[in-house]
């Protein structure tokens, strides 16, 4: 599966979609999910949680590893998806649509600063070898 070349990337695997609000929504990568395996557990931040940039904020178990979750940018959680909860294994059927967490970002310029679907295909790509 490409990198939808709509959405924002960090090298942390974290995809980042912007909405019409200006908030954001975060999930993990079709690779991330791909290298982790059957998704047993997700626990994102609270909703109302200030995160800065590159900050451990979720994590995300699978069978075979545990993995942490960095915020993309900074802002503030304005909503968390609670389907996780009960259906984590959404990450692996529909990585690009099962979010984790939205935000409001501090300042929206940070969002222009992150990857682009090429740029982060590199990163995979880099890490292959």
């Amino acid at each position: 599966m490409s990198n939808p070349t709509n959405l924002k990337y960090t090298a942390s695997h974290e995809w980042v979609k912007t909405e019409a609000d200006g908030t954001v929504t975060i999930g993990i990568t079709q690779h991330a999910q791909e290298l982790l395996g059957d998704m047993v557990f997700v626990e994102a931040p609270a909703a109302g949680r200030h995160l800065k940039a590159r900050e451990e904020c979720a994590v995300v178990e699978s069978v075979k590893a545990a993995a942490d979750v960095y915020a993309p940018v900074s802002g503030t959680v304005t909503e968390v998806n609670g389907d996780l909860d009960s259906s984590p294994e959404n990450i692996n059927s529909d990585p690009y649509g099962a979010w984790m967490f939205k935000m409001k970002p501090d300042n929206s310029a940070d969002i222009d600063a992150l990857l682009d679907a090429a740029g982060y295909q590199a990163v995979v790509d880099s890490e292959a070898h």
